[in-house]
């Protein structure tokens, strides 16, 4: 068994992703409204432990439980929280695609167009703001955006709390997790919680780099891996390992005319900060197409093949992109690395 990387429930430690068997019964039936709870009075810690990822940072008040995991999950995956019930958080974040949704952008409620690409919500316990433009700083007060956004689910928040308050099943799941009623801060609490319990660590990148299984990895995997790393192509400058991001905001020479302006929607700095997008993880990449913040490149190779070119003219592009030369057995090799940051383990406790 795997030693490497350990997620810890509660006291039981465990490799990978083994989750007591009470805490899955607990999480499948925290979708179905109508099944009586079978909880215990007090809130069950859940630790989350990876050797190779930095600690997970949790504010005080903001600890894992099993209750409020599946209160938060319960929630994800209901359309009560769209204005004409017509969409969840899923709608957007579908589990099989790696809490991507596989559009260019995100559409909301009553078919309205967003202008950006759904994100992977993997490992957003590690980011330090969210939003492609780092506009909101936590996750509890990132879920109100989407609730309230007219492009996306565009129901008050208000009433989003007294739809779900109006509901007996949840008053009891979230009086089991937080002992307190339904109110603003317990739902932004509760899915902020569930989201934060989504973590990505067990790829075959993982295992090779981390847990010393030389045979993770194919020899066309390995030398992609050898090229994601060189100096040449440094991919990792921005794409930092292990999370396969620095957080940072860069301007990648997608455009020279920037329709969204990134950065500066949050700076009102259009001097300084246009065309700046928050890096993106590369973890489960390979499922999370297609890419760029607003979804204009459809493949892995269109991705390669951009920054090879070296981008636009944009006054503001990052010095890091530079352009590459690169074969096209380089490019298959490369794209191969990329698929093996896939992680279909890792989760599987809190899918539906």
């Amino acid at each position: 068994m795997d030693t490497k990387s350990k997620i810890e429930f509660g006291a039981f430690p465990i490799a990978k992703i083994i989750v007591a068997m009470g805490m899955l019964f607990f999480l499948a039936q925290a979708c179905q409204p109508d099944t009586e709870l079978n909880i215990q009075s007090e809130p069950s810690p859940v630790r989350i432990s990876i050797n190779h990822f930095p600690e997970m940072p949790i504010g005080e008040g903001k600890e894992l439980t099993e209750e409020a995991i599946a209160a938060g999950k319960a929630l994800f995956f209901d359309p009560i929280l769209s204005r004409n019930r017509d969409l969840s958080c899923s709608s957007c974040h579908l589990t099989h695609l790696a809490f991507s949704d596989g559009r260019a952008v995100a559409i909301g409620t009553e078919g309205r167009l967003h202008n950006r690409n759904s994100p992977t919500l993997f490992n957003v316990a590690w980011q330090p703001y969210l939003f492609m433009d780092g506009g909101n700083p936590t996750l509890e007060s990132q879920v109100i955006g989407p609730i309230e956004e007219h492009r996306e689910m565009d129901l008050p928040f208000s009433e989003a709390i007294a739809r779900v308050a109006a509901v007996d099943y949840y008053q009891e799941l979230f009086q089991r997790a937080f002992k307190e009623d339904v109110n603003p801060k317990t739902l932004a609490l509760a899915l902020a919680t569930y989201e934060r319990a989504l973590v990505s660590y067990n790829s075959p990148f993982d295992r090779h780099e981390y847990a010393g299984d030389a045979s993770a990895l194919s020899p066309a995997q390995k030398r992609g891996l050898a090229l994601f790393k060189s100096a040449e192509l440094n991919c990792v400058a921005c794409h930092v390992l292990p999370l396969t991001t620095d957080f940072s905001f860069q301007n990648n020479g997608l455009y020279e005319v920037y329709v969204d302006p990134g950065r500066a929607r949050v700076t009102n700095n259009i001097p300084e900060h246009e065309g700046q997008f928050k890096v993106a993880t590369l973890r489960n990449i390979a499922l999370t197409g297609p890419y760029m913040h607003d979804g204009s490149l459809g493949s892995l190779e269109a991705v390669v093949d951009h920054y090879a070119s070296g981008g636009s003219n944009h006054r503001l592009k990052s010095s890091l992109i530079t352009g590459f030369s690169i074969s096209a057995q380089e490019k298959v090799d490369l794209i191969s690395f990329l698929e093996a940051l896939t992680d279909t383990t890792s989760y599987k406790a809190y899918m539906p």
